[in-house]
């Protein structure tokens, strides 16, 4: 389980990105025998509007990433499907219950095949859902889906240090963020080997930032260790000729903390400065931990100067949004 699984709201987290940045190795990582079956060669395309507007009356608790995807088999019809994937954060007795109900509403809506695969991020070992269905009088609905664990990876630390498929990477990353919960130094040593890694592999600076952004988003530091690693990285890029992470990632909050009170030091009348503020603090909040709800844009809406003061300081060291707002 990662730190962020205890978030009131892990959902949109950067694990959807690398997934749509990177889907054919996804699937090629975690479901090789559906990967075989695709025909890459005709493209692929996600439908994750259409995917929101079918199920936007369920939730699955607390899911790392969702997403529809449109491929073509290579069954000799050259069909297209369609492949719904859960990436879960948490154990979730619906869990079944709900894949069941996406897959018959995506059916019904499309008329097409769904596939439907999960890949669970959970701790508990024995917790793997992969069927739900009923039966009565005689009629029987049944769904079955292909289900990863990612703590079956655990005892193959060397093969995924070796793989060069991203998702090797983050599925190490989820691993060692598990084994050094309750040690900060033992997880600084551990990001920053997984960020050395991330700068071996000559990959483009857009997928560098997007398995940056699930490591660091996993693997949180006290904030000591954590302007240490940011040192380190800052070698790492010197030494790779790649600057990518610490000149857009870390320079963009720090700017963007600048700029929010910037922009109230210029607008010199109070309100000025308080819209200001707002803005820069919504900007940081996005950015460190997804698209905020309505309950925060209105408290930010409410919050003095002082608040705002307050909350900007505590960003970089905080794991969760309601972290930020805390009163201690």
């Amino acid at each position: 389980m990662t730190d962020h699984q205890n978030n009131s709201d892990a959902y949109d987290s950067p694990w959807k990105e690398v997934l749509e940045h990177a889907f054919p190795e996804f699937m090629a990582f975690y479901f090789p025998a559906a990967h075989a079956q695709i025909d890459w060669a005709q493209g692929h395309e996600f439908k994750n509007t259409e995917l929101r507007q079918v199920v936007r009356d369920a939730e699955l608790g607390k899911r790392f990433a969702d997403t529809l995807v449109q491929v073509t088999l290579k069954d000799g019809e050259q069909r297209w499907i369609y492949i719904h994937i859960e990436v879960q954060g948490q154990r979730d007795s619906d869990f079944a219950k709900r894949m069941f109900t996406y897959n018959y509403r995506l059916f019904d809506r499309y008329a097409r095949p769904i596939a439907s695969l999960a890949v669970l991020a959970d701790e508990d070992a024995g917790w793997r859902p992969d069927h739900y269905g009923f039966e009565v009088l005689g009629c029987r609905h049944t769904l079955e889906f292909p289900v990863v664990k990612l703590i079956d990876y655990a005892d193959r630390a060397e093969l995924l240090g070796a793989n060069p498929n991203p998702f090797a990477l983050v599925t190490a990353a989820h691993l060692r963020t598990r084994q050094t919960k309750n040690d900060p130094q033992a997880r600084y040593r551990a990001k920053l080997s997984l960020v050395r890694s991330l700068y071996r592999q000559g990959w483009d600076r857009q997928r560098v930032l997007d398995l940056f952004a699930v490591i660091d988003w996993m693997m949180r530091l006290p904030n000591v260790l954590e302007q240490r690693l940011w040192q380190a990285i800052e070698t790492v890029e010197g030494e790779t000729e790649m600057r990518y992470v610490t000149s857009v990632e870390r320079l963009a909050i720090q700017r963007g903390m600048q700029q929010g009170m910037q922009q109230g030091m210029q607008q010199g009348l109070e309100q000025g400065r308080l819209e200001g503020k707002i803005e820069g603090l919504e900007r940081l909040l996005a950015k460190r931990f997804g698209p905020l709800d309505e309950a925060t844009r209105k408290r930010l809406d409410m919050a003095t100067l002082e608040q705002l003061d307050r909350w900007t300081d505590r960003i970089l060291e905080a794991s969760t949004v309601d972290a930020v707002f805390e009163e201690h």
